[in-house]
């Protein structure tokens, strides 16, 4: 599965660069993520909690940060063991660039799965992959900007939460928001 997309970050460059390389910031934005710890040269250790349609798994794996132009790019790439539901892996290639009052942050994102959870179909794991990277750099975006700005689009996705049927687990990602 393949995404590209963007997002106009009300921040500067220096900003976003240093949320990009902080676990506590990756642990924030990360969907389900338990712990991470870790630096950016030896790379980060995480652990996330899923439900990708009926499989629900604790991953725990890797973070590496790679391909680092400092202040411009960087691959973020993470591979996860989820036990007898399989494995996820995946990478997210970043770049920033200055526009008018902010930071243009553009992303490609890869993921592939095995095990059970390969066994859900195309269908399910490209809406679970998307989901996925919209949520972390949604995540990444508020956290960078700060949650007062947050509140519209927050609801917006809890919408598409009710409308998809996993009203549970947004409810756990939008209390973890307003409760940080």
């Amino acid at each position: 599965m393949q995404l590209t997309d963007s997002r106009e970050i009300a921040a500067d460059r220096t900003e976003i660069w240093a949320a990009l390389l902080s676990a506590e910031v990756l642990k924030e934005c990360v969907p389900g993520c338990q712990s991470m710890s870790g630096s950016p040269e030896e790379g980060f250790e995480a652990t996330v909690v899923q439900k990708v349609g009926p499989v629900k798994a604790t991953f725990v794996g890797a973070v590496t940060l790679s391909d680092m132009v400092p202040g411009q790019s960087l691959t973020l790439s993470g591979e996860g063991k989820g036990g007898a539901a399989g494995f996820a892996k995946g990478a997210a290639k970043v770049t920033l660039e200055d526009i008018p009052g902010g930071t243009r942050l553009d992303y490609e994102v890869e993921a592939k799965v095995g095990g059970k959870l390969a066994q859900l179909g195309s269908r399910i794991i490209d809406g679970f992959a998307k989901k996925m990277a919209d949520q972390f750099f949604e995540n990444f975006q508020n956290a960078v900007e700060g949650a007062g700005e947050a509140a519209p689009e927050e609801e917006v996705i809890e919408e598409d939460a009710v409308a998809a049927g996993d009203e549970g687990q947004k409810k756990g990602w939008l209390k973890r928001v307003f409760t940080s």
